[in-house]
């Protein structure tokens, strides 16, 4: 038996999985099937000597898969048709059948529609296959500590209440306000008061490219993971005077925007009153995939 043969072999004994794991994110079983399709020449390309667990491996290239087909379809402001919205099969695990029956039904994925992708799959892959923040950090790009924030927004929404309780929404404006006001002002201990020890700084690759590009006019080089507090306040101060405060998905955050079109977003996961991640994305497809409001 051959490699290819092999590998083939160990993708269909996860079919069933997989093909839960699309559907309930995408809602379409033209979709889901297409994801697996995607998934399995991935897998064909991909080196995987050193995998340990094949089936979260295959559960994760599924998911990346969903999510880019979810950004895609929220940039277009499509939905899938209602006729592909049917009844979901059995899950996997028999002792969470029953949970998965009642709340990942039609309805359930009506609901998820309101969700942002990245909520979305953060929220499905924890909360209906158990799988863990780490991993699902390395499908959003993001931190555990903000794919935990996702998953933690989306199951507030579909259980209909607001995304952040208030008290929690009025200091993370505050705390975001405190950040852009240190920032233009140059004030290093301000930064330094409002970041934790252990932040991270985490910048797309066209914000990454940008900063390169404008080295000479000033502008901080970027990389794609700057980590600690001395370094990510030293990208920011004395800089940010034309970010403006904005909600991105219903979050505080700022945005960059020229002609009132946005350019880049930054993003923010708090913890404790901190700020302990921020995020820089120029990326123009995942820019349009969020809801921003200046």
């Amino acid at each position: 038996m051959t490699e290819k043969d092999i590998l083939t072999e160990r993708f269909e004994a996860n079919r069933s999985h997989l093909r839960s794991v699309a559907y309930r994110m995408l809602g379409s079983r033209t979709e889901a099937d297409d994801a697996l399709q995607e998934a399995f020449l991935r897998l064909m390309r991909a080196d995987t000597s050193g995998v340990d667990n094949f089936a979260g491996w295959l559960t994760t290239v599924v998911a990346r898969v969903c999510l880019d087909t979810l950004r895609e379809r929220k940039t277009r402001r499509e939905v899938p048709a209602n006729g592909e919205v049917e009844a979901l099969p059995a899950a996997d695990n028999p002792e969470r059948e029953k949970l998965i029956a009642d709340s990942v039904g039609v309805a359930m994925l009506v609901v998820l529609e309101n969700l942002t992708p990245a909520e979305r799959v953060a929220f499905v892959l924890h909360d209906i296959f158990n799988v863990s923040f780490e991993d699902i950090a390395s499908v959003v790009g993001r931190s555990p500590a903000a794919a935990r924030q996702l998953a933690s927004r989306g199951r507030r929404r579909v259980q209909g209440a607001p995304a952040r309780p208030e008290a929690d929404r009025a200091r993370q404006h505050e705390v975001v306000g405190a950040f852009l006001a240190a920032s233009r002002n140059g004030d290093f201990a301000a930064l330094l008061a409002i970041l934790d020890p252990d932040v991270m700084l985490r910048a797309d690759g066209p914000a990454v490219r940008v900063s390169l590009a404008r080295a000479g006019q000033g502008m901080p080089a970027l990389a794609p993971e700057i980590r600690g507090r001395d370094a990510v306040a030293n990208i920011f101060r004395g800089r940010a005077r034309a970010a403006q405060p904005a909600l991105l998905d219903g979050e505080a955050g700022l945005v960059f925007a020229h002609g009132g079109k946005p350019r880049m977003l930054i993003d923010f996961v708090l913890e404790n009153g901190r700020i302990v991640e921020i995020s820089m994305i120029a990326e123009p497809e995942h820019i349009a995939a969020r809801d921003v409001e200046v």
